[in-house]
């Protein structure tokens, strides 16, 4: 085999499993798929062969394929197929990044309008952008999945602004050639993929994250191949120095696309990460299984193949004329002196190479503002000190919780917020763009009708509570007698987190919605 700078393994074992993949793939494609695609004059199946998708993608595809056209696959027959169009007809890691939020389930995510042409209209009326912009397929090919709906679902055409124009002249002929110019087939991004070598992701990794609403969390796992998977095993701790175990196995689509199972400090967890080019970083998200509005952020690099690094903090702000332990998380930790910046001075109370605990104290006239930290060559921004607040803001600012349980198939939804901290930045303005991040501050929650007809309908009463941690959990599913008309426990309310800053205290507000459950919930909405 060769290996490239910094122990990552291209070749030998790898490629060739890669490529058996491939052939066992076609070969399931072939007898499973071309009885109803017809193949083309150079040899491509028709349709099959002129789109690229993420993994979830073609798993919805093959979904449907068993739900409308009554195609038996078994579940190994459908892992060998994911695997072999996301390797073969896949996206790039350029193509999938702008939209990987969906990917990851990230909650309380709101989406920019879509300003090409009538996008928004055609197609995020129904669909998320992303679910669009995870797709790329030529305009002709495009037109065709314009016709697959119209048959699908033949009222489409008189849905919201839809109506009162010439709907299908703009569907058939604009839009495809819109989608087809935005989300082509062909890419350089893809080709350039395509011709790289794809890294063993197997090794000692350095990680940090954070879980809304709980606190920041660092650490190691250790990757080791498994099959034609990955296995592995956290060895976390929280803020507070709490042990984080867990474990997981995996599959690397794409060559960069790791969708991982396991569990996480006792709980039953999904993994969607994304590793770089050169597979020495590893980004994305955890999410508890059933509920995948819980979970948390994750960043790991390949420990020894990278210069000294900074992940994460245990926590990212110093009041003036305090002391707090600081627990700093990354990688080539073990050498250098720890610094936070003028005014604040470090002990050194445990080192290894992927943390360094340190106690550190502001000055009393220690400066406000944002601190870069260092330790040694590593370098990382994120990091403030403050002598008062001068803002707080509810993060989210707006989200959505829905009802669920209480007997019925569908958990309840929750909603997690956090009361962040703000100094003014240099135009003295709270609520600007130059505003300093302090971070997370411990707050009190209390939830208020957001406007007079929340107010009538006692949304406040019915709809769900906050708990201590910023967490709403909604009420339980299912027509309530007790309430006007016996409606469901949905309502709209303004989140208010109060912060107690010295003698002063301060507030931030945000909007939630408690609304009824997600029936139909694909792996990309």
């Amino acid at each position: 085999m060769g290996a490239a700078a910094g122990g990552v393994v291209f070749g030998g074992a790898l490629a060739t499993a890669q490529t058996a993949l491939a052939a066992d793939g076609r070969a399931l494609v072939e007898e499973r798929c071309s009885a109803c695609h017809q193949k083309e004059a150079d040899g491509t199946l028709h349709r099959i062969d002129h789109v690229r998708k993420t993994p979830e993608g073609w798993t919805m595809t093959l979904f449907r394929m068993r739900q409308f056209h009554g195609v038996m696959l078994s579940d190994e027959e459908q892992r060998r197929l994911v695997g072999y169009f996301a390797g073969r007809q896949g996206l790039a890691p350029e193509e999938a990044a702008p939209y990987r939020y969906v990917l990851e389930r990230r909650p309380a995510v709101v989406e920019e309008p879509v300003t090409d042409g009538d996008l928004s209209v055609m197609c995020a009326r129904c669909h998320s952008v992303a679910r669009v912009g995870l797709q790329r397929r030529d305009a002709d090919e495009w037109r065709r999945l314009v016709n697959f709906h119209l048959g699908q679902w033949p009222t489409i055409e008189y849905s919201a602004q839809g109506r009162d124009r010439k709907w299908w002249e703009i569907a058939s002929t604009e839009v495809p050639q819109t989608l087809g110019a935005k989300f082509p087939f062909r890419t350089d991004a893809w080709t350039s993929w395509q011709a790289a070598p794809k890294p063993d992701l197997s090794g000692r990794w350095a990680v940090a994250g954070h879980r809304a609403g709980i606190g920041s969390y660092g650490g190691t796992a250790t990757v080791t191949k498994a099959g034609d998977g990955y296995r592995i095993a956290y060895d976390l701790t929280d803020a507070t120095g709490r042990p984080l175990k867990g474990e997981g196995k995996s599959v690397v689509y794409t060559g960069y696309e790791w969708r991982g199972s396991g569990t996480l400090d006792g709980k039953p967890v999904r993994e969607v990460f994304a590793a770089s080019r050169d597979g020495k970083r590893l980004d994305g998200r955890w999410f508890l299984t059933q509920q995948d509005e819980v979970g948390g952020s994750l960043h790991a690099l390949r420990i020894g193949g990278t210069d000294a690094a900074i992940l994460g903090t245990s926590r990212s702000f110093l009041k003036a004329g305090t002391s707090a332990r600081i627990t700093l998380w990354g990688s080539g930790l073990d050498s250098g002196e720890v610094g936070f910046g003028p005014g604040v001075s470090t002990k050194i109370l445990s080192r290894s190479p992927t943390s360094v605990t340190v106690e550190a104290t502001a000055a009393a006239d220690a400066a406000p503002g944002p601190r870069g930290l260092t330790v040694g060559s590593a370098k990382s921004d994120g990091f403030a000190v403050y002598a008062r607040l001068d803002s707080v803001r509810v993060e989210p600012e707006f989200t959505i919780a829905r009802v669920g349980g209480n007997g019925g198939p569908v958990p309840p939804m929750t909603a997690q917020f956090e009361a962040v901290g703000y100094l003014n930045g240099p135009d003295g303005q709270p609520g600007t763009a130059d505003d300093v991040r302090v971070g997370p501050m411990p707050a009190s929650w209390t939830l208020e009708p957001f406007n007079e007809a929340a107010a009538l309908m006692e949304d406040v009463k019915f709809a769900g509570a906050m708990a201590p941690t910023g967490l709403f959990t909604p009420a339980g599913a299912g027509p309530n007698p007790q309430r006007q008309f016996g409606t469901n426990n949905i309502g709209d309310m303004k989140v208010i987190g109060t912060v107690a800053d010295g003698d002063a205290t301060l507030a931030g507000t945000g909007r939630l919605i408690s609304t009824v459950q997600r029936w139909n919930d694909p792996p990309i909405n």
